[in-house]
């Protein structure tokens, strides 16, 4: 891993926190603003929708509710969306529903195509005059990200805006469901949540009546910022087989160094952009990529006091996983994936043949003995 793929992968790491801390505030402004809608009378939610006989109707519509209250009136044939997160372009993605993205937010880079599409600008503060011209049907917003002033804005606009909130793994299917009802994808959605579903079914009973492994996820390192008992995060550790060391109602406390000393946790666990999970790498590539970044995460704390004498530095204890286990969107069933198999190799190991018998074992430690003799055999041979 080079200097600028950590510094890459921090900067991800870090944005990642900073939309999540935002979310309470989000939730709030959003919650209230659904408050006001579903106060509305009935008869002016039907009058946006009823059309003179006169006017050509050019888009039926129907009212949804979203994730966080709020009512919406989308066109029953939604043909152009603006995606306000990553997750959210990763899940029309997902869905098959990629070439009616008529536009993106920064950080929106998976799959790879996503990159090219037209960039209104940063999640928490895009371009509205860039989200305006591209005519979107329906903007999708995150609670983990977007701001309620860019919501509020979007509403005064007349652009209809439909909030997602999930909060838990089995939140984030919930989501994938309701995107694909609001963009006219239903099939999609069931399926691809059937295939997700099964793959967290599958882990749970490979994982039933193991003992938890107690994590220290590392949000931020510099200061130290673990998860709460409460976040998605959290969530996704106890699907892997772990919980998190620290016990706290807080989303995102500050750990000091004599707090993770007196914790004492079995693994420190990592999130990089660099280890990719979602469908791009072969599982080779992904094991790779993974012990490449736990050397360099543990070369560095080796050289760190407080880190280098924790017993899970000391040992080898550190599992880097994809930071797809901070988006709720597809990729994340298969990060949580990848931590179970560092956390709990025990049960994913495949069953191995019957030892051979004593003369046939001796026989193979002797020929291995001699293959790992050869090489120098034939150095000295070479010397003369």
């Amino acid at each position: 891993m080079s200097g600028g793929g950590i510094l890459t992968s921090r900067m991800r790491r870090r944005f990642a926190v900073a939309c999540s801390i935002l979310a309470l505030a989000y939730c709030s402004g959003m919650r209230a603003s659904a408050d006001t809608r579903r106060a509305k009378p009935q008869a002016a939610v039907a009058s946006q929708t009823a059309m003179p006989p006169s006017v050509p109707v050019k888009k039926m519509t129907r009212e949804v509710v979203d994730e966080v209250g709020r009512h919406i009136i989308v066109p029953n044939d939604v043909r152009r969306i603006v995606s306000l997160a990553p997750n959210l372009t990763e899940i029309i993605y997902a869905l098959g529903a990629q070439d009616r993205l008529a536009g993106v937010s920064a950080y929106s880079d998976y799959p790879p195509d996503a990159k090219t599409k037209p960039s209104v600008g940063m999640p928490m503060n895009p371009s509205l005059e860039a989200i305006a011209g591209a005519q979107p049907d329906v903007v999708l917003v995150t609670s983990a990200i977007n701001l309620m002033s860019t919501v509020n804005a979007l509403d005064h606009a007349g652009i209809a805006v439909y909030a997602t909130d999930p909060h838990t793994v089995e939140g984030t299917l919930d989501s994938i469901r309701h995107i694909g009802d609001v963009i006219g994808a239903q099939a999609q959605a069931e399926t691809l949540v059937a295939k997700l579903q099964q793959q967290l079914d599958d882990l749970k009973a490979k994982l039933a009546g193991v003992a938890p492994t107690r994590v220290l996820f590392v949000v931020w390192d510099q200061p130290l910022m673990s998860v709460g008992d409460n976040t998605f995060i959290s969530d996704a550790l106890r699907w892997a087989g772990a919980v998190s060391a620290v016990h706290t109602s807080q989303n995102w406390p500050h750990v000091s160094m004599e707090e993770v000393v007196r914790l004492n946790p079995d693994y420190l666990v990592y999130a990089s952009n660099e280890v990719n999970t979602n469908g791009s790498q072969s599982p080779d590539d992904i094991r790779n990529a993974e012990h490449d970044a736990i050397a360099e995460e543990l070369m560095q704390l080796r050289g760190e006091p407080g880190w280098r004498d924790l017993p899970a530095v000391r040992d080898g204890r550190v599992a880097v996983i994809s930071d797809e286990v901070n988006l709720p969107a597809p990729g994340l069933i298969d990060a949580i994936e990848e931590l179970a198999r560092e956390l709990h190799p025990e049960v994913f190991t495949p069953k191995q043949p019957a030892a051979p018998n004593a003369s046939e074992e001796h026989a193979a430690s002797r020929l291995w003995v001699s293959l790992r003799q050869q090489p120098a055999l034939e150095d000295r041979s070479c010397a003369r």
